[in-house]
């Protein structure tokens, strides 16, 4: 028995496919076979839900053919057969049809699964405009005068107000809609989203003309963006007549407004388009953008038109079945180098102007900031001094102070000096060390009498010396104090109260995460926004070890101290994090997401998976970090966070401001995250 850990299932997610069939004009047998063979491919890897073009078992362009007996007899039969193959397969399909009801032809989705017609669905919009003559043969939705018909010797609901819940999967409800009805100014979908389909459907044939394939891109991604649900669209392809139109096939699937599959247009033969949809993430979205509820409450007269057909398809968990989507390793950042440097452009920008709005507001002109020589300081500068440029300030302005300590190495001391210099700032060295004794002294502490003991209080002076002095120079100076710490050190509480990694007078990085000013840094770098030689300090700036720099250690050369040790890989942190405060998702759920972005399949991580190789961390290391950041995040380090000083939101990702995103009490526990962790395999 294989553990449901490891079946998309398990995790809210459902996997869905769009089928373009070659089809015959009038030639139903042959058409439902093709229909049956794509449903059956699709059912073999594991999707729950099948859409097929609109008319697909009779084809688009029979024209007056449709007011003949003997093919509408025929389209009958030939889902007669789909109906009967449907029986030995999970999954529910949804195929195209003219059916005659009441001596009225409607254009109908039907929803078929395990040897029933589970209902129908007419088409609300008839186009009869430019090439399009439907309103010659079909009636539309609003014309039937009955909620049920009998077909292939069954009753069943007919209507264009219908929703589709497959039991077996929490949250998926489908709803079906045909072609013209998502080009409407308000299409049916959008109420049947309100309603609570998560899953929209548009069965379509749409014709191809120079320009319409970009079109219907905006199109489904708009729609499903604003409905918060997942949009499938299919379109007929070859076979099609082309007395007066062609054809190309495109299908598309979108989740919330994101492409995650789009067939091959123009193809010769049926194909398959496949994606994984999360439906739990769509909900979480409705929950969390209470809008959506407004918009219920508003067009209740609509919603409540809409009837539920529930039905299950008898699902098995006991299956592994790996995701088959793109997770992103690093969410923070795109993929994709254009998008990156986008995003890197963008983030710099909200920073800069931030903090010019700060300064000008308070009418100050300086701005002092401690300078280590490591990561985040390094970012913190160079957005300063950007400011400062935009200003219309001297740089020198910038009164940035570098602090050697007990565990200060020669490395990051050369870099922070070097990166002073090609900033153009007004450098400043101070040794904290004899202050930092003089505390040590005060406190009785060992190490003021010679002992090597390097306990938290040891770390905590020195940070705190730092701090105090910043602090202290900014009132002398008439300036700000900027914070350089940043949303990952928030997150873990990885930061010593009321120092410089927690406190300041304005802190431009506390919603940037670490991989995101890592790719930062990078961008600066990489485009020559530094003065001659930055580009390379930057550049080593990125090559050296995350550390605070507070233990000494056996090597002056480089940081001893690594902080990577003690909480983690920042790149698997941020990941927990994203997952965490942008969806609210489980722990087991993130895990079972960064097996699939980070995992080891090639020592049989995923059995039977058909993934690249990606040999990174193992579901252990997943587990054992993950377990880090949940108790670091739910129950240390809120008190933290609930003071934390003023400091621009950045991306959609979210912050941890208690004024915006989130709030939280500081004396929660992280048990119930703890424990749902436990569900993870070892």
């Amino acid at each position: 028995m294989k553990n449901p850990f490891f079946n998309l299932y398990s995790h809210g997610f459902a996997r869905v496919a769009v089928g373009v069939p070659v089809c015959r004009v009038a030639d139903p047998a042959f058409n439902a076979a093709e229909t049956i063979a794509l449903a059956a491919q699709a059912a073999q890897k594991g999707a729950v839900l099948v859409a097929f073009p609109e008319l697909g078992i009779s084809a688009y362009t029979c024209d007056d053919l449709f007011h003949q007996r003997a093919l509408l007899d025929a389209c009958e039969a030939a889902l007669a057969t789909i109906v009967e193959a449907s029986r030995k397969l999970p999954a529910a399909l949804i195929v195209g049809m003219p059916l005659r009801v009441e001596h009225q032809l409607f254009n109908c989705a039907v929803v078929v699964a395990r040897g029933r017609i589970q209902g129908v669905v007419p088409k609300s919009y008839l186009p009869n405009y430019w090439e399009f003559y439907e309103a010659r043969q079909f009636s539309a939705a609003d014309n039937a005068a009955v909620e049920s018909i009998r077909l292939l010797g069954q009753d069943v609901p007919f209507g264009a107000g219908l929703l589709f819940d497959v039991e077996d999967i929490p949250d998926f409800r489908f709803h079906a809609e045909i072609c013209e009805d998502v080009w409407v100014p308000i299409p049916p979908s959008s109420f049947a989203a309100l309603a609570g389909a998560t899953v929209l459907v548009n069965l379509s044939a749409s014709n191809i003309v120079v320009g319409k394939a970009g079109y219907r891109h905006q199109l489904v991604s708009q729609q499903s963006a604003r409905c918060l649900a997942a949009y499938l669209y299919t379109s007929a392809g070859k076979g099609e007549s082309s007395t007066d139109l062609a054809w190309d096939g495109q299908a598309l699937i979108c989740e919330n407004g994101e492409l995650l599959a789009e067939s091959e247009r123009f193809a010769d033969t049926s194909h398959l388009l496949c994606a994984d949809i999360d439906v739990e993430r769509l909900s979480r979205e409705r929950m969390h953008q209470v809008t959506f509820g407004h918009s219920v409450r508003r067009h209740k007269a609509e919603v409540d038109k809409f009837r539920v057909v529930r039905f299950p398809l008898d699902l098995t968990l006991e299956k592994s079945l790996p995701l088959a989507r793109n997770v992103a390793r690093f969410p923070y950042v795109p993929a994709d180098p254009r998008q990156r440097d986008e995003r890197c452009m963008e983030v710099y920008n909200i920073q800069v102007q931030a903090l010019v709005q700060r300064l000008s507001a308070s009418k100050i002109s300086k701005v002092v900031i401690g300078v280590s020589g490591g990561l985040d300081s390094t970012h913190a500068l160079l957005v300063c001094a950007k400011a400062m440029d935009r200003l219309g300030l001297p740089r020198a302005n910038i009164l940035a102070f570098t602090m050697p300590g007990f565990a200060t190495s020669d490395r990051t001391l050369l870099q922070a000096r070097q990166l002073m210099q090609v900033v153009g700032c007004t450098a400043t060295e101070i040794d904290i060390r004899p202050s930092c004794l003089a505390m040590l002294k005060d406190l009785g502490h060992p190490y003021a009498a010679g002992e090597k003991v390097y306990d938290v209080t040891f770390e905590n002076v020195q940070a705190g010396e730092r701090t105090n002095h910043l602090f202290r120079l900014a009132n002398f100076h008439h300036a700000i104090v900027i914070g350089t710490g940043d949303l990952s050190e928030l997150a873990l509480g990885w930061c010593t109260y009321g120092v410089g990694d927690h406190m300041s007078h304005y802190n431009v990085n506390a919603s940037v995460p670490k991989t995101l000013i890592s790719h930062l840094v990078r961008w600066v770098a990489e485009t020559g926004q530094v003065g001659e030689g930055g580009s390379d300090v930057l550049l080593a700036v990125l090559d050296t070890d995350i550390s605070p720099e507070l233990v000494p250690g056996d090597s002056n050369h480089g940081p001893e101290q690594k902080t990577e040790s003690t909480i983690g890989p920042y790149e698997l942190q941020d990941f927990n994090l994203y997952y965490t405060l942008r969806f609210g998702f489980t722990p087991s759920k993130i895990a079972f997401l960064a097996l699939h972005a980070w995992g080891d399949r090639e020592r049989g991580v995923w059995p039977n998976g058909p993934h690249v190789v990606r040999n990174q961390y193992g579901l252990p290391e997943i587990k054992r970090n993950l377990a880090i950041f949940l108790d670091r995040f739910f129950r240390t380090s809120q008190f933290k966070r609930s003071c934390i000083p003023n400091a621009p939101k950045v991306g959609s990702g979210g912050s941890l401001s208690p004024r915006g995103d989130w709030r939280a009490p500081s004396d929660s526990e992280s048990v119930v995250w703890l424990a749902d962790l436990e569900k993870v395999p070892d």
